[in-house]
Parts: C-alpha cells; sequence; structure tokens
C-alpha cells in the first residue's frame, strides 16, 4: 500500500505553463502520474507539449476532469490564493513546491484548508511519491523502489540521499515525503507518523529530521508510547553554531533549544538508532528489518 498518493490520484498542475510547472509536469507523466489538467489564468483552452489540457481555474479544472490533488508551482507572491483556490475547488491534498511563502501566509491557510477537508504538503516542499504508482512533486522517481519502508523528511536534497542507498540495498519504500523546510507547513512529522502507523504494508519507518522546531523531540515522545513501527533516525545540522539559519526558514535554533544533540538525546531515549551519515540509515534499517 500507500499513503495519500497512488495509482487513483489525479492531478492539476498549478501554474503548470511556467518554467517549472511545465518541466516537472512532463517528468510526473513519465513516472506515470495521472496528470488530467493544469491550471493559468488566462491561458485555458490549449494544451501543453505532453497534451495536458489547460484551464483558467482550479473550479473549471476539477470541474472538468474530477481530480482529487493538485501540485502548486506558483510564484510565492500568489502561492497563497492558489492553494486556497484549489481548496475550494474541493481538492483533498494541495502538495505546495513553492518556496519563500510568507509565514502570515501560512497561518492564515492551515484553517482555511482545514475548514474545507484539504491537506497541504509544504511548502518548501519536494513533493511526495508512492514508488511504481504516482508520484507528485519533483522527487527523482528513479532513485526509488517499491517496498516496506516510509520515508518521513524535513529535507529533499537528503531524502533522496537516503533513498538512494535504501534502494541500493534492496530496501523498497512505500511512500516518500518532503515536509517542507519552513517554521509552518501543512503536515508535519506526526501527520506523516499517524498516516504510516494505518499503513498495513508499511513496515518501518525513517524519519529526517534537522535542526530548529521541536518536531523531532514531539515524534520522540510518540515513537516512545508504543508507535507499532519501527523507526531509523537521522538528524541534520550537528554542526550549526547557535542563532544561524542553515538553509531552510525552519532550520534556526533559538532560545537553547532545537539542537541537533538535544533532538538525538531524544530519539536515543525512545529507543530509536540515530544514523552518523544518510548511508548508515540503510544500514541501521536493514538491521531492523532482518
Amino acid at each position: 500500500m500507500s499513503i495519500l498518493v497512488d495509482e487513483a490520484t489525479q492531478v492539476i498542475v498549478q501554474g503548470i505553463t511556467g518554467r517549472d510547472g511545465a518541466f516537472h509536469t512532463h517528468q510526473m507523466i513519465e513516472y506515470g502520474t495521472k496528470v488530467v489538467g493544469g491550471v493559468t489564468p488566462g491561458k485555458g483552452g490549449v494544451k501543453t507539449e505532453d497534451g495536458v489540457p489547460v484551464f483558467n481555474s482550479m473550479s473549471e479544472a476539477v470541474a472538468e476532469t474530477g481530480a482529487n490533488t493538485s501540485v502548486v508551482y506558483v510564484p510565492a507572491t500568489f502561492a497563497a490564493d492558489a492553494v486556497c483556490e484549489a481548496a475550494d475547488a474541493a481538492i483533498t491534498l494541495v502538495v505546495c513546491i513553492t518556496e519563500g511563502i510568507p509565514v502570515q501566509d501560512m497561518v492564515k491557510i492551515l484553517p482555511y484548508l482545514d475548514s474545507r477537508g484539504a491537506r497541504m504538503i509544504g511548502p518548501n516542499s519536494p513533493g511526495i511519491i508512492s514508488p511504481g504508482k504516482s508520484k507528485v512533486g519533483i522527487m527523482p522517481g528513479a532513485i526509488h523502489r517499491q517496498g516496506p519502508v516510509g520515508v518521513v523528511s524535513r529535507s529533499g536534497t537528503l531524502t533522496y540521499e537516503v533513498v538512494y542507498h535504501l534502494s541500493e540495498l534492496g530496501l523498497g519504500q512505500s511512500t516518500c515525503m518532503g515536509i517542507g523546510g519552513d517554521p509552518i507547513v501543512g503536515t508535519n512529522l506526526l501527520d506523516a507518523l499517524a498516516l504510516f502507523a494505518d499503513d498495513d504494508q508499511t513496515d518501518a519507518v525513517v524519519l529526517i529530521g534537522e535542526i530548529g522546531g521541536n518536531d523531532e523531540e514531539e515524534a520522540a515522545a510518540v515513537i516512545a508510547r508504543n508507535y507499532p513501527k519501527k523507526v531509523a533516525a537521522f538528524i541534520a545540522g550537528r554542526t550549526a553554531p547557535p542563532g544561524k539559519r542553515m538553509g531552510h526558514a525552519g532550520a534556526i535554533v533559538t532560545g537553547g533549544t532545537g539542537t541537533a544533540a538535544e533532538k538525538i538525546a531524544a530519539f536515543e531515549k525512545a529507543g530509536v538508532e540515530v544514523a552518523d551519515t544518510p548511508a548508515d540509515v540503510a544500514r541501521i534499517m536493514k538491521g531492523l528489518l532482518t
């Protein structure tokens, strides 16, 4: 099985005629994702080079195609409106790739999505992939293999590195999700753990965290309370100096909290082995599953 996306997922690409939207639409289609339409205001009525129909609005796109998922490649200035427009059109999963959405916009977006029964992955996310079934976003499909390991990550590139090593050791993945590196995200580590816990074909979970915030500590507390899956972890940013943002807007240590050491200690207290390097994650996981 998988979580959130599978063979039945039907995708609308918001910003499909832009450079990034067009490129990744092609990549998703090549992977086998059912991209049923795209939206660019003012360009409705045409088709892309991949033959995808373009609509002026999400309401038109969903009414015509019956899509249930959208992926957002819209500039940060307009991304919040695009996400809300998707929810208004009865989209149930919005995957937001856009980076740089203001925090104050996210504060407004999340309750709006909740009121309409929609889930958001991101922003500043590489997306989500259920290997062999569907990928929504920018993850490189070629490195993934089908299997029993769920992956949730705050980092895009670390996801790819860990997945590569998992696949090299013959450890396929059920679903890999990049939740995004911003301070406020639509689906957090705890949400992902809950989804994997309910998936009867996910046997174990890799959790890739980083400095900043306390999501990892809260995840460790959940795992300590008889979490039903085996878990391995990796924490990025061990050498980050306090007060410095390291790459992601959410990766900043403030007030003496959110350090790598604190997160590692929380996982170890919960009985979770924390890898020293991304390659070690696969080794640990191999041991858990054999």
